[in-house]
């Protein structure tokens, strides 16, 4: 079932108040490049994390967790790099983050979903 964009939108704005009120502060929003999207861009400490926020109505059909597969992980990992190229920060520490929401429970903070 694919959400619709409001639907997404309101699972991005919940992470990124979950995320804010851990103490992160937003660097771009919806940033596209020709790799695909990364859905937040926050930094956290001396930290800058790329955050790829997924909101399920249900755990059915492996929840969350489930949809973000290899060929996902390696499209945001190209798109992170293209950032950080973009942005000229090289020796910038970084993680590859995501949020996952499902139905009313509270946000899970999954850290460094790269290994």
């Amino acid at each position: 079932m694919r959400l619709n964009h409001q639907q997404g939108a309101a699972g991005e704005d919940a992470a990124l108040h979950f995320l804010q009120a851990q103490g992160c502060k937003l660097l771009a929003r919806n940033w596209h490049c020709p790799f695909g999207e990364i859905d937040l861009i926050v930094k956290s400490g001396n930290t800058i994390l790329f955050v790829e926020v997924k909101y399920r109505k249900s755990k059915g059909f492996g929840g969350a967790a489930y949809s973000i597969t290899p060929a996902k992980l390696a499209k945001l990992q190209r798109s992170v790099e293209h950032y950080l190229q973009q942005q000229h920060l090289t020796n910038t520490p970084c993680r590859l983050d995501a949020v996952l929401i499902e139905g009313d429970a509270a946000p899970h903070w999954l850290q460094n979903i790269t290994g």
